[in-house]
């Protein structure tokens, strides 16, 4: 990622959920998603949501129908961005090696960063109904589209030993995924430490035979 790419990153986490308007509507989705990440989707009440946004019950259904509308738009947001963070890898240049790199350091930074947020987004799927399911798994399939290319290209350019590719894609976003589950806040690595461990760990799931060193270039890694 440039140094353009993060300082954007960094503007756009001053105000989360920027893109969410008006303020009201805003604040009712924080609120959902402090209560959806505390209490659980199904345990939670509008009126829970609407009581930790200062808000009246009835101010709820102004902005969304339902609860479940909260969720989807929960959802999309979180879905769409993950699948930025990855697509931007996989057209950002480069060899397989130092894309997957990316792509790992940038998923994982953002699960561990935003872990409320993204243990709605990434564990909350089987609370949408039927109407609402298909559009987020859709989201889902494309960012497993992201990773699964850059394994490939990787095996194809003989940098990747990976005899199961669509195996190891579910693997590595699964490895990635389960950060906003443990990660704690007040621990002893910053999400950008957890990004470069489980860029590591990745390239040695996938038997990569190069990797990246800090300046950017690629090193053999010692077997």
């Amino acid at each position: 990622m440039t140094q353009d790419e993060r300082a954007l990153d960094q503007a756009v986490d001053e105000v989360p959920w920027a893109e969410v308007t008006p303020d009201a509507a805003r604040r009712l989705l924080v609120a959902a998603v402090e209560a959806f990440a505390e209490r659980g989707y199904h345990a939670t009440t509008t009126r829970d949501i609407a009581s930790r946004a200062g808000m009246s019950p009835a101010a709820l259904y102004i902005h969304y129908k339902t609860k479940e509308e909260l969720l989807l738009r929960i959802s999309t947001i979180g879905h769409e961005k993950a699948l930025t963070i990855l697509r931007r890898a996989v057209d950002g240049g480069g060899s397989a090696t130092e894309r997957l790199t990316e792509a790992v350091r940038s998923f994982v930074r953002w699960h561990a960063g935003h872990h409320t947020t993204a243990r709605v987004v990434q564990y909350e799927l089987d609370s949408l109904g039927e109407e609402h399911r298909p559009a987020i798994v859709a989201l889902r399939r494309r960012s497993d589209a992201a990773v699964r290319e850059i394994i490939n290209d990787g095996v194809q350019a003989g940098e990747f030993d990976v005899p199961d590719v669509p195996g190891t894609t579910v693997a590595v976003l699964s490895l990635c995924i389960d950060v906003a589950r443990w990660f704690n806040a007040e621990g002893r690595r910053t999400p950008d430490e957890v990004g470069a461990l489980y860029a590591d760990l990745v390239l040695r799931m996938v038997g990569a035979r190069k990797q990246p060193s800090e300046g950017g270039r690629s090193e053999v890694v010692q077997k």
